[in-house]
């Protein structure tokens, strides 16, 4: 039989058309396995585990199709011991299902730090030892003094502690400071616009202290106070205003750029909040 007439022969022609059935079969199943490999278009938002028992968060983990790893502990007041301090990804991040979540757990039993000696060390250079050892920079309170800015005593719950004292971590230093023979004072900081934790930072680089801050209505959840900022702080910011060492300065908080000042050169961006550092309240 000549090759024309094979090609054109029924057989061939069957041939081929089961030969173009099985290739369209196959990259069939290749599609719809590589679909359920992927779980494409099956993101879902992960729930919140904080606050949560061992075996509430394993609950909610089966239940929402997730896994969970604990990966870490702290010791934290926020919430009850043994319970679910932290978690990676955040809750309401979407992830595809079967992804794990990373959880930190609050630790039974507190840990604990050693005060470090600060005396006689820059204000600077004593909010970082502070921070570095898990500790909380409190208060700034100042008293004449022939150094300036310098600290002079270290007190823990209103009484003086000495260095390489145990306290638990997450405990509030305050710094007693000098603050010269005159009455020295300090810029007031331009803070409108900024995330909470950067204003505190300027505060605190200031020699000034954070007063009370003020949630306004549209920040409902633990989510909107990471993406909230100064929207009016008093005493208002002014090229020559001035104030006392150890003054404080309150900060009113929002989520809505529209009440920013209209002379406001601010451009909003994420940013995330150290967790335990400050406490507010909504107005």
């Amino acid at each position: 039989m000549s090759l024309k007439k094979f090609i054109l022969s029924k057989l061939f022609l069957k041939q081929l058309g089961i030969a173009f059935l099985i290739i369209i079969g196959t990259i069939i199943i290749l599609m719809i396995s590589l679909n359920i490999y992927t779980r494409h278009g099956q993101a879902v938002p992960v729930p919140d585990f904080t606050g949560l028992s061992m075996e509430a968060a394993a609950g909610l983990a089966k239940k929402s199709r997730m896994k969970y790893q604990v990966v870490d502990s702290v010791y934290t007041a926020r919430v009850m011991r043994g319970c679910v301090a932290e978690q990676n990804p955040r809750p309401g991040f979407r992830v595809k299902k079967r992804r794990t979540i990373s959880l930190t757990i609050n630790a039974f039993r507190p840990e604990m730090a050693a005060v470090p000696d600060l005396v006689d060390l820059p204000l600077r250079q004593a909010i970082s030892l502070i921070e570095s050892s898990g500790l909380i920079m409190g208060t700034l309170r100042y008293k004449p003094d022939l150094s300036v800015n310098v600290v002079l005593n270290q007190l823990f719950n209103g009484k003086e502690i000495s260095p390489g004292d145990s306290v638990q971590k997450g405990s509030v230093i305050d710094l007693v400071l000098g603050k010269g023979l005159s009455n020295q004072r300090t810029a007031v900081p331009d803070l409108v616009g900024l995330p909470l934790e950067e204003a505190a930072g300027r505060i605190l680089g200031a020699s000034l202290n954070l007063g009370t801050f003020i949630f306004d209505r549209t920040i409902q959840t633990g989510e909107d106070s990471l993406k909230a900022f100064v929207y009016k702080q008093n005493p208002e910011y002014r090229e020559d205003a001035t104030l006392q060492l150890g003054s404080s300065i309150y900060l009113w908080m929002t989520t809505d750029s529209l009440r920013l000042p209209a002379d406001s050169a601010f451009v909003k961006t994420d940013t995330t909040l150290t967790t335990g550092m400050f406490a507010g309240k909504v107005h």
